[in-house]
């Protein structure tokens, strides 16, 4: 019985690490998204991101059987970020000059504030899909428990899952703040964030491809210690070389900026 309390509170620990991630990525996309709006509109928007996020966390919760064995439900998820991601980042890096991209930032703009709720409510499905796949790859090999079934799994392993999800959710509350603060400080993050939404939709598509019902990657491929190291550490690159590139970025626009105006 000891064991059994150290495994799963071992596990535990590992998957708030993880939540904490997953849910950093989401509160930095809460933030992204909503950053063309007016101030009092860009609260508003992230107060309700973050409601979705808890809203759509707790339904993938009760639906943790159905997302599991419905391959399309997570090929939607991961089709949406890859494209959420690639399309700002492309859009960043081949437009043709910084007038477009402000037109584009102004048609941003124009979507008012309920399409951009939407956008947001639409990142955090996906978003939530990813995070209850993850908890679960982690929990489903914990030892079974005295506790009744729930949600398609043993009621001790649904526990973990919950209390992990729950430590996400409270982390995604103060990440959105901070990287609003962050954003506006460091305004070239936002391709960064961008990337790694990509990314995260790159892993869902993984995801998809070894379901069983789709075949085209081996089942045990996404839970390999490869493209496990593959996948972080691609992460926490973009993170960090993206980091480094934005503070060389910033400075020299606003310099660029002062220099047109001065002549």
């Amino acid at each position: 019985m000891d064991s059994l309390w150290i495994e799963y509170g071992w596990t535990l620990i590992i998957l708030i690490g993880l939540e904490g991630i997953l849910s950093a990525d989401n509160a930095l996309v809460l933030a992204v998204i909503a950053k063309h709006l007016p101030e009092e509109q860009k609260k508003k928007a992230i107060n309700y991101g973050i409601l979705g996020a808890f809203l759509f966390r707790f339904l993938a919760l009760f639906a943790i059987s159905f997302i599991a064995n419905v391959w399309q439900v997570q090929a939607i998820g991961a089709a949406y970020l890859i494209y959420l991601g690639l399309k700002h980042v492309i859009q960043d890096f081949f437009g043709s000059a910084k007038d477009e991209k402000d037109d584009l930032n102004k048609k941003s703009a124009g979507s008012g504030f309920w399409p951009t709720v939407a956008k947001i409510g639409l990142a955090d499905l996906a978003f939530a899909i990813d995070s209850i796949l993850a908890a679960v790859a982690l929990a489903i090999v914990l030892p079974e428990t005295p506790l009744p079934q729930f949600g398609g799994m043993d009621g001790g392993q649904f526990l973990i899952v919950v209390l992990a999800g729950i430590a996400g959710l409270i982390l995604i509350k103060y990440a959105a703040n901070l990287f609003v603060k962050l954003l506006a400080s460091r305004p070239r993050l936002e391709t960064v964030a961008y990337l790694i939404v990509a990314w995260v939709g790159i892993k869902l598509a993984v995801i998809t491809l070894s379901h069983e019902k789709v075949g085209i990657l081996d089942e045990q491929f996404p839970h390999s210690t490869g493209w496990t190291i593959a996948f972080w550490g691609v992460l926490l690159g973009i993170a960090v070389i993206g980091w480094f590139m934005s503070g060389k970025t910033t400075p020299h626009k606003k310099k660029t900026s002062h220099e047109s105006s001065s002549s």
